[in-house]
């Protein structure tokens, strides 16, 4: 259980580093996203040849899926794009804000109801969006992209809840990266920035975008499809929650002074953190409340 727990933290740190490998890679953020997904999907495709898994779904499904990749593409797209016009800070504490996201839009699309702590904990977000916005103004670009990238990923994120059901989770992953794929090819020649439909990209570049699709991205993903059988959901959704403060940290470790932010920007973004790692307790707290009153109920009905 321990060694799955450091595996966990350690596949979360590496997550953590990709905002800075896109900082560090010189294509746009739709070259990468495209370059990302094509190495993402074929290493993932050689992946479950070599563990003898299916690979075929019905038109239906892959349809779906594709679909559901060109979310993927554009929430990879908005966040590599705030993190190269603004700062990998900046970035990151937006991207925080998924999972309070996902709280909200899942009642939603799942005709489920919203829980009180989710409410009061998208308030506290609110109010820590907004001493950023008053202390970094100069990057509130920067800052809307990435909220745009959260509400993004909490989109697909919900709509994969769904699929897993019936899916499994590779092919899952597989086809919805040959969808964004697709999407960002699309998109290349009307919103890229480059010259050219595809920018060859340099020998550093490659060696960055090979880190980025196949270790933070495929083997990341198996490791974590793994490790997921042993741990609780609780302690997986914890630790995942942790990946903004690892990336601001390694963003101060990698870029020193230039990730350097106003005191103001650490207390929004301190309090964004704090919600989002509260969410998982409070959740669990809830569900054991709820569990017990139902238990309580029921003893009442039998007496």
């Amino acid at each position: 259980m321990f060694n799955e727990q450091v595996k966990l933290h350690i596949i979360v740190f590496v997550w953590g580093f990709t905002a800075i490998l896109g900082v560090l890679i010189e294509l746009d953020s739709f070259q990468l996203v495209f370059y990302r997904t094509l190495i993402a999907a074929i290493s993932m495709g050689i992946f479950m040849k070599f563990k003898g898994w299916e690979l075929k779904v019905n038109w239906k499904e892959a349809t779906k899926l594709l679909l559901t990749g060109g979310l993927v593409a554009s929430h990879w797209i908005l966040f590599f794009a705030s993190a190269k016009i603004s700062k990998v800070s900046v970035c990151l504490a937006g991207i925080a804000t998924t999972a309070l996201f996902t709280s909200l839009l899942e009642p939603l699309l799942t005709k489920s109801s919203i829980k009180p702590y989710e409410v009061v904990l998208g308030l506290f977000v609110i109010i820590g969006l907004y001493i950023i916005f008053q202390f970094e103004f100069d990057h509130a670009l920067g800052l809307t992209l990435s909220l745009c990238a959260a509400f993004v990923g909490s989109l697909f994120s919900v709509l994969n809840g769904n699929y897993v059901k019936t899916i499994s989770s590779p092919k899952i992953t597989l086809y919805e990266m040959i969808g964004g794929c697709i999407t960002a090819f699309i998109c290349l020649p009307f919103l890229s920035e480059s010259e050219t439909l595809l920018a060859v990209p340099s020998t550093l570049d490659i060696i960055y975008l090979f880190i980025l699709a196949v270790i933070c991205t495929t083997i990341a993903y198996a490791i974590c499809v793994e490790i997921q059988k042993s741990l609780s959901a609780f302690q997986v959704n914890l630790t995942i929650n942790l990946e903004p403060i690892y990336g601001i940290i390694l963003a101060l470790i990698f870029f020193g002074e230039e990730e350097t932010m106003t005191p103001g920007f650490y207390a929004g973004a301190g309090i964004i953190l704090l919600s989002v790692l509260s969410y998982p307790f409070l959740k669990q707290n809830y569900n054991r409340r709820s569990s017990n009153r139902k238990k309580l109920h029921e003893e009442v009905i039998k007496n």
